[in-house]
């Protein structure tokens, strides 16, 4: 069968959200809503869609890919549900349908798979802008320490599965870039990639797991994912949390920030939880992980390429220094010239 976020060749891609539609409003029925309306969100990983009751409560509704299992969702699910009995946290959580099930399975179109939908409660806040200030930022590394320990509490259930994000998924992930990296860099450029890829893999390999510092993370801690209710930041979209270094989510926010911005973070975290000799290193080669993991995601989609063509100065430059052993997290990287590549 195919793949409910497939479209062949010379089908829009608009044909997919039409299918997600129709999966949605059966979807709002076994929920048995009282819905006034249903509003598109985006599709990025998930299809996803906010749904405002006629009690004017907003819930939020995600039609997962193909590629997360029942018992995956399942599990994040469970997480959500043991982080939202922690001081200082509201994240989103899960609601049941009629059969007492957080999950549905919607069949859709003949040939294609029946994905799964799970519905959530909204969580209320504004969404970070460029100009996050110093003291905003402190208060997410801060947020972010918050989120460590509690994620370092929770007990997962004998059902509880969820991916690792380490070496062997990167390596993995690195081999879907190979195809699209003529779009966006040259073959030069591509080489660094490749050479810093290598570097991630076997510092990443010799990395000791130890409780005080693996366990089960965010996975896309993103500033996108990050929003301000009551003046304080939390964290939202738990997709992809998973099993990794806590230092990774420390990483993906900072590739969002500026040079004051990150040493403010960083002073937030290291409030809850004080850095150990060598950490900063290791986030620098999570910072670059995370940087072409991103790439590796964006890459297939042309509409992303232009944007992709106008980052490479700056990430080159990010590559440059870590293979060089500069640090430079907290160093103003001037970008670098580099040749743009013909569009395919």
């Amino acid at each position: 069968m195919k793949n409910f976020f497939s479209y062949d060749i010379g089908e829009p891609r608009n044909s997919v959200l039409v299918r997600a539609r129709h999966v949605a409003l059966t979807a709002i029925q076994r929920y048995g809503l009282a819905w006034e309306r249903i509003q598109f969100i985006q599709w990025s990983d998930a299809i996803t869609y906010q749904i405002v009751t006629l009690a004017e409560e907003k819930l939020l509704l995600r039609i997962h890919p193909d590629r997360w299992s029942g018992e995956e969702i399942a599990s994040e699910l469970e997480l959500l549900q043991s982080l939202n009995q922690t001081q200082g946290l509201h994240v989103p959580e899960g609601i049941k349908n009629s059969d007492a099930s957080f999950i549905e399975q919607i069949q859709t179109e003949e040939g294609y798979q029946h994905p799964y939908v799970t519905l959530m409660r909204w969580v209320e806040g504004e969404h970070l802008n460029k100009d996050i200030t110093e003291s905003m930022a402190y208060q997410m590394g801060v947020m972010t320490g918050k989120l460590h320990h509690a994620l370092a509490q929770f007990k997962p259930s004998a059902e509880f599965t969820r991916p690792s994000w380490g070496a062997e998924w990167f390596e993995e992930e690195f081999l879907t870039l190979e195809p699209y990296y003529p779009r966006f860099l040259t073959s030069e450029a591509w080489r660094r990639y490749q050479d810093a890829a290598e570097k991630v893999v076997s510092t990443l390999v010799r990395m000791p797991r130890n409780s005080a510092n693996y366990g089960v993370i965010h996975g896309d801690l993103h500033i996108g994912n990050i929003i301000i209710r009551n003046d304080h930041p939390q964290p939202i979209d738990f997709g992809r949390c998973g099993y990794g270094h806590y230092l990774y989510d420390v990483a993906s926010a900072l590739l969002g920030l500026h040079v004051p911005q990150r040493i403010s973070f960083i002073e937030g975290y290291e409030h809850v939880r004080p850095f150990k000799k060598g950490d900063l290193q290791d986030v620098e080669c999570f910072f670059i992980m995370n940087l072409i993991s991103n790439y590796c995601h964006h890459a297939p989609n042309e509409s992303e390429i232009v944007n992709l063509v106008g980052e490479q100065p700056y990430a080159q430059a990010y590559i440059r220094e870590y293979l060089r052993g500069a640090s430079f997290l907290f160093e103003r990287v001037e970008p670098v010239s580099i040749e743009e590549c013909k569009s395919s």
